[in-house]
Parts: C-alpha cells; sequence; structure tokens
C-alpha cells in the first residue's frame, strides 16, 4: 500500500498553562464530568465498603451528637433555643455543620488520595475537590429523613422558608469548597493539613450556632459574628425548616460576601499552585 493514501488519525492535547487564577473551564469539566460521577460513586463506595450497617453510618452521627448536646446544653447548661424543642433545634443545625465538616475533612485530602491518577493521566485537577465536596450530599440527604421523622413527631410545621433551603445548602457546598480547593492545594506540600483538620473542624463547630441561638449574640457583635460563613447558613437552615422567628440578615449577607471570599481566594490559590501538583506528590 502506498503511504502516502495511510491516514493518521491521532488526536493530541496540549496542555498549556491557564491565563488567570480565577478562571474556570466550565467546558472542560463538563467533558470530564464522567470522571467526576466515577470519583463521587467511588468515594460513596469505599466510605460504606465492609460495614456491618453501611449507610446508616450517615444517620448515626449526627443523631449521637444530638443526644449528646441534647443532655449537656439543654438539661445542664439551659442554652435557650428560640421556643422548639432542643433536640430538633440542634440536629437541624448538625444537618448542614456535618456536612460541611466531612465536605471540607475529605476535599482537602483529595488531591493526595488520587496522587497515583494524577502522575498518570490528565485530567481537570479541581474535579477532585469537587467531587470530594459533592460525595457527603447523599448522607446529607440520608440523615435529611431523620429531620423530617423528628418534625413530625414533635409537631413542627415547616414554613415558606423552605424554599430558600436550597440556597442555604448551597453556601454550604461554595464554602466547603473554597476552603477545600485552598487545603487540598496546601495539603499536597505540608501533609500537616490533614492532620489539623480535625481540630480545626472541632473548634469551627463551636464558633457556629451549633448548640446556641445566634440570639445569644450582643447586637453588636452580630456583624462580626457572620465573618463566619457557617453562622448565616446555619441560621438559615433553622428558619428555613423549623420557622424560628425572623432571621438575621445582616449576619446572612456578612456570611454571603464572606462565601465570595473563600471561593475566589481559595480558586486563586489552587489555579496559582496546581501545576506542580504531580511533580510534588
Amino acid at each position: 500500500m502506498n503511504s502516502s493514501h495511510v491516514q493518521k488519525n491521532t488526536n493530541v492535547l496540549y496542555i498549556r498553562p491557564t491565563n488567570g487564577r480565577l478562571q474556570i473551564k466550565l467546558d472542560e469539566l463538563w467533558e470530564y464530568r464522567e470522571l467526576l460521577y466515577f470519583l463521587i460513586w467511588r468515594d460513596i463506595k469505599i466510605r460504606y465498603k465492609q460495614t456491618a450497617i453501611g449507610a446508616s453510618w450517615a444517620i448515626l452521627q449526627p443523631v449521637i451528637s444530638m443526644v449528646i448536646f441534647s443532655a449537656i446544653f439543654s438539661n445542664f447548661a439551659k442554652l435557650p433555643s428560640d421556643g422548639l424543642p432542643y433536640p430538633v433545634f440542634s440536629y437541624a443545625a448538625l444537618l448542614p455543620w456535618t456536612y460541611f465538616s466531612q465536605a471540607i475533612q475529605r476535599s482537602s485530602a483529595s488531591l493526595v488520595s488520587n496522587g497515583s491518577m494524577i502522575k498518570k493521566v490528565y485530567f481537570p485537577r479541581l474535579i477532585a475537590p469537587l467531587s470530594a465536596a459533592l460525595a457527603p450530599l447523599v448522607d446529607f440527604a440520608i440523615a435529611f429523613v431523620v429531620l423530617i421523622g423528628m418534625m413530625v413527631w414533635y409537631g413542627t410545621t415547616p414554613t415558606i422558608g423552605v424554599l430558600f433551603l436550597p440556597g442555604f445548602l448551597l453556601l454550604a457546598f461554595l464554602t466547603a469548597l473554597g476552603v477545600g480547593l485552598f487545603s487540598s492545594a496546601l495539603n499536597v506540600k505540608y501533609r500537616d493539613v490533614g492532620h489539623a483538620m480535625p481540630f480545626i473542624m472541632q473548634v469551627w463547630m463551636f464558633a457556629s450556632p451549633v448548640v446556641y441561638s445566634v440570639s445569644i449574640i450582643p447586637e453588636q457583635w452580630r456583624l462580626l459574628y457572620g465573618l463566619n460563613p457557617m453562622a448565616g447558613v446555619i441560621e438559615g437552615f433553622r428558619w428555613a425548616l423549623l420557622g424560628t422567628g425572623q432571621p438575621d440578615f445582616g449576619v446572612m449577607a456578612m456570611s454571603g460576601i464572606v462565601v465570595v471570599g473563600l471561593m475566589v481566594w481559595g480558586l486563586a490559590y489552587f489555579r496559582k499552585v496546581e501545576r506542580s501538583f504531580a511533580d510534588v506528590i
């Protein structure tokens, strides 16, 4: 056969530096969507592989925390619960908090845990922390069923504010992703991040209105308190689900601004150092 008639169909992928640190190639993420689905499904399977009670672990963690908090902070410390039964009051906050905590801790370790794949093949590195932040939504959905049962048991009726619940969940996701982008990139170089993250999340929880209400924070300090983005998320969850009076929109607005800042900051640092991931890991 004449070599001049032979056609070679070779696809060549050119990997070039991005033009800006805040650039997100949505078309590239869409092209690798199957990898995103695979990583999410893999994380879910690994989490419950060879466990005796399987997905029930998604319920046990917030339920046990709710029981402990109710015994200590309601019966002994006598913290106010905005006129609601304390178990419902605390569990409605533990749902977004548990998701947020798991999303950050998993996304922080996502690049290191996928190190072998990062060193061998190209894919948008953003997919690793993104999939890790999305996977805990399955646990959130399972645990949410328990909250519905508790609301029925205690006769708590949701208000029209429940329509805003997806928005508050989106804020929790964006906060976790913003922090996760920064911590996952930092964890590639400094593995201390993985050891420090559980302690950081424990301190962050008590700095958030999980066991107490925002109403106990003095008025003059509430905007400053809103610098904690989870303060607005948790306050919004309680308002949307339980109708805990008029929410503090100042705290929510401040938390929303901080969420945007965390996303910009996390994405900028991630883009800055992502080209060195394969070399350092």
